[in-house]
């Protein structure tokens, strides 16, 4: 579809009070990623070309969510909402640019893929004026049924309109559709509010179109493609689909998911094959895993790092600037933030790594703590590599742990460690024969007065 230009409209406008939020609908997330992202993602991938977003209620946040979401979208403002047809011409200047094909799309149908955009253009590329993008169920009850003869589309009948035969045909209307560039503005012009609502519905387009002889047809997608989330529930129900597709997505990559149902990913994660996930893992955006690592059981992960052959978890949660290197672990109960873990180096369990590099090969001992914050500012910690550092030691940042140097255990480390040097920040052990006794005593007569 390169060689045909294309402007992809987003309608956007909808007030959603049925998500009883503040927020715009389009806005709520799948997957990490608003409703409207997702859209628009899959209308890139089709080749969608320029891209135009109808919007109206929160029509200030949807620019500012567009902008830090970098999409490169028109915005056009609707500022009655008088129907679909109406939302379309709300982008007129856009349409009048000139374009092969036109692609009109909800904000709120966040599981299209770009597949589906892409049959669509196809048939307007083999001549057809308008192309109404179909979905089969097997509940059609309250949609609006595709007639077809001939392998054209004669009519789009609502469900309250059809005949009994007609109520027996599953080929539903998703609303949306793709129409040729040189004839879009005409069609729409001539559509018209006469009806109930006085509102301009789009679907009128096909009857005009058939009225000017010009060829309509229909194509199919899944149920899943047409999806538009109203409420909560919707958005739960698109969720798990979403999860369900990238799930099989991972596997066929090679990536092993011992029980993918407990496994959500976000929109961007990446992860190399031969890596296995186990059960109870989340994703959230800004993760990359590469080939061969080993993501155990009950881990949370988000805009982190995993190199080849890392180990992490099980019960590890990774958080932003979290960067592990070439066979890294990261044990049980522990916390990266915003550090480096150097080719392999150990952080093995019940562990707080935050502003921070921990040299290769070094190793961690269990209850350590990077104290990075004073409670006004950040802090770096630099463990160099092969430091071994004892177990409950707390390492206080500003400092600097030099290379292969050893930090005695239940240490508190105020000062730079230099390479090679063993450091102890604890007080002498002191010993009072009989005290434990004596204490004793003391205490259980003063519980019983």
């Amino acid at each position: 579809m390169t060689e045909r230009s294309c402007l992809s409209i987003i309608l956007a406008a909808g007030e959603g009070t049925r998500m009883k939020s503040a927020t715009p609908k389009v806005l709520h997330k799948i997957a990490g990623l608003p409703m409207l992202a997702h859209v628009a993602k899959a209308a890139r991938h089709a080749g969608g070309g320029d891209l135009s977003m109808v919007i109206g209620y929160g029509a200030d946040k949807l620019r500012q969510a567009i902008s830090d979401l970098a999409v490169d979208a028109e915005t056009f403002v609707q500022e009655q909402r008088l129907g679909t047809a109406h939302a379309v011409l709300a982008a007129r200047s856009a349409i009048k640019r000139g374009y092969d094909d036109i692609l009109v799309m909800f904000g709120d149908t966040p599981l299209i893929e770009a597949e589906a955009l892409m049959a669509a253009r196809a048939k307007l590329a083999q001549g057809a004026a308008v192309v109404v993008m179909g979905f089969r169920t097997d509940n059609p009850s309250g949609y609006g049924r595709l007639i077809e003869q001939g392998g054209e589309l004669v009519a789009i009948r609502e469900d309250k309109d059809c005949s009994e035969e007609e109520r027996r045909i599953n080929f539903c209307n998703s609303g949306l559709m793709a129409i040729a560039g040189r004839h879009a503005l005409e069609m729409l012009d001539r559509i018209g509010n006469a009806n109930a609502k006085g509102e301009y519905y789009l679907t009128d387009v096909v009857e005009i179109a058939q009225k000017a002889g010009l060829k309509v047809v229909a194509t199919e997608a899944s149920f899943e493609n047409a999806l538009g989330i109203n409420n909560r529930a919707e958005l739960a129900q698109a969720e798990a689909i979403w999860q369900k597709r990238a799930r099989r997505r991972m596997m066929l990559a090679g990536v092993t998911l011992i029980a993918p149902e407990t496994v959500f990913f976000s929109y961007d994660t990446e992860i190399g094959p031969e890596t296995i996930v186990e059960p109870n893992v989340w994703f959230g955006p800004g993760v990359k895993v590469a080939e061969g690592a080993n993501i155990h059981a009950f881990c949370h992960l988000e805009g982190a790092s995993v190199g080849p052959g890392a180990d992490v978890g099980p019960f590890a949660r990774l958080r932003p600037g979290a960067d592990l290197k070439e066979k890294a672990k990261v044990g049980n109960f522990c916390e990266v933030k915003k550090a480096t873990v150097e080719a392999g180096a150990k952080v093995n369990h019940l562990t707080y790594i935050g502003d921070a590099r921990i040299g290769a090969g070094a190793n961690i001992g269990a209850g350590t703590i990077t104290c990075n914050y004073d409670g006004y500012s950040k802090f770096f910690t630099d463990i160099g590599a092969g430091a071994f550092i004892g177990s409950n030691s707390a390492l206080v940042a500003p400092v600097t742990i030099g290379d292969g140097a050893y930090v005695a255990s239940g240490s508190v480390i105020t000062e730079n460690v230099p390479d090679d040097s063993l450091a102890f920040g604890r007080a002498r052990q002191k010993t009072l024969p009989e005290r434990a006794r004596i204490l004793r005593t003391q205490r259980a007569k003063a519980a019983k007065k």
